[in-house]
């Protein structure tokens, strides 16, 4: 194994055991829960948005368990998008999608993969199309919580 992905299964491994977002959901405007029905990984994601145009994530926080991939693009997630603003956050999913799309080989953006930060290191989980469900989980989860507030502010 290369010293590169040793790195990104370190940085999984630390996000998996020091949770960011993993807290409580009081005063949240919306919640998705998402479940893997492959692997039993299972998220409910709950968030805050500004009432204020451009709507941002104010709040982001997530409960669940599942395997150390699912739990760690959690924790990542929230990292990037929290304080973002929606159409910011929502590029972001998008461009994570992608890499999860790309097989392994990344994004040939390296903008794109700059702006994913640490969520670059999913990159080499793209490669086992049962993992990339559970990395994908939370993000599918804020997508739905993001559009449920947003639809209830209108």
């Amino acid at each position: 194994m290369g010293s590169l992905e040793q790195l990104y299964q370190q940085v999984i491994l630390d996000h998996a055991r020091e949770k960011h977002g993993e807290g409580d959901p009081t005063g949240m405007d919306a919640s998705s829960h998402q479940v893997n029905p492959t692997c039993g990984d299972e998220a409910t994601i709950h968030v805050e948005v500004s009432d204020d145009e451009p709507h941002t994530i104010q709040r982001l926080v997530w409960d669940g368990h599942g395997c150390s991939i699912s739990q760690a693009s959690l924790s990542v997630m929230v990292d990037l998008v929290e304080g973002k603003s929606v159409d910011e956050a929502m590029h972001l999913a998008d461009t994570f999608h992608r890499l999860m799309e790309s097989r392994g080989k990344g994004l040939d953006d390296e903008h794109a993969e700059e702006e994913l930060e640490d969520g670059i290191v999913f990159q080499g989980v793209s490669k086992y199309p049962m993992r990339i469900k559970c990395a994908l989980l939370g993000w599918e989860g804020m997508k739905d919580s993001v559009a449920k507030a947003l639809a209830a502010k209108s």
